[in-house]
């Protein structure tokens, strides 16, 4: 199957599940762009995420690099570009399409006993999605004990306090930087 056929199959699928955003279903994402397609390693998925997560804009733009990642043996930078393109079309279009069908439909149920359970259903399955893609994320890009330890009290920060996050984001990477971990 050529690679960007894989590329919109993946994205397509995962566009259909990402109740929550994109980083719920970041395990995915990482088996089959690190462990079945190889288009990446773990750390090049840890450092991309890192990169999607601070950049400016949606939290998907890890979509778009996965994309640009897997078509550069195809077509060089053409075809990482080609790759990103196609990528993020197939996980934006099925889910925006779907919403979109979804809404007509929801704004007549307003007051069923059906849409009551559903939204409150999802809220449990959003968190569970997300503290997955949080253990992988930490899998991925944490390999020995420093950086369990920095990831377990910047999740403490963050839970516990109301400290600007962009701060702690800051103060992990200078520890990242000068190779404290």
């Amino acid at each position: 199957m050529s690679t960007y056929l894989q590329l919109i199959v993946l994205f397509g699928s995962l566009s259909l599940m990402s109740i929550g955003g994109g980083n719920a279903v970041l395990p995915d994402m990482h088996l089959r762009s690190v462990h079945q397609h190889h288009w990446l390693s773990d750390t090049q998925f840890a450092d991309l995420f890192s990169i999607s997560q601070t950049a400016p804009g949606p939290s998907i733009l890890i979509v778009g690099m996965i994309g640009y990642a897997a078509g550069l043996p195809v077509g060089g930078v053409l075809g990482g570009i080609v790759g990103g393109f196609v990528a993020t079309a197939a996980m934006v279009i099925p889910a925006a399409s779907l919403v979109y069908a979804i809404t007509l439909f929801w704004q007549r149920a307003q007051e069923s006993k059906w849409r009551i359970a559903v939204e409150k259903g999802f809220a449990p399955l959003t968190v569970g999605l997300i503290l997955a893609s949080s253990l992988v994320m930490s899998r991925a890009a944490d390999h020995d004990w420093r950086a369990y330890l920095l990831t377990a009290v910047c999740t403490l920060i963050f839970v516990r306090s109301k400290v600007n996050p962009l701060i702690v984001v800051a103060a992990a990477g200078v520890i990242g930087y000068f190779g404290i971990v």
